[in-house]
């Protein structure tokens, strides 16, 4: 084998080697906690009441997926109530934690091009 296709192995190499401790960082990430769906992020909005108008949270999915009280029907948003509250807490963290996925995941796309990049480069020369 010449210098050239050893350091093409060695890359291929080191971008699965890449690739892997991406895949664990995300089995990590989703042992931490659930993961909120693609799509989703936590608003806040205003409500009225007798006494003033009081802050809540929701979690707002970009289409239906929440369950309603009507058998069958969905929508957007998940009532998450007040600011601190164990349900906008968990949201937020939830949020979070498929912001990193998503992130990790694209990563772990563009290595997986540059290994087949790497390995038709490869073929290419043969």
């Amino acid at each position: 084998m010449s210098t050239k296709e050893d350091d093409l192995i060695a890359r291929a190499e080191l971008l699965q080697q890449a690739i892997a401790t991406l895949l664990l960082m995300i089995q990590q990430i989703k042992a931490a906690g659930e993961i909120a769906p693609p799509g989703c992020s936590v608003s806040r909005y205003q409500a009225r009441g007798k006494q003033g108008v009081y802050w809540y949270y929701k979690l707002h999915a970009s289409q239906p997926i929440f369950p309603t009280s009507q058998p069958g029907k969905l929508t957007k948003y998940k009532h998450l109530g007040k600011a601190g509250s164990p349900a906008h807490i968990d949201a937020v963290l939830s949020v979070a934690r498929r912001t990193q996925v998503d992130y990790l995941q694209s990563c772990i796309d563009s290595l997986r091009q540059n290994w087949a990049d790497l390995y038709n480069s490869l073929k290419e020369k043969k």
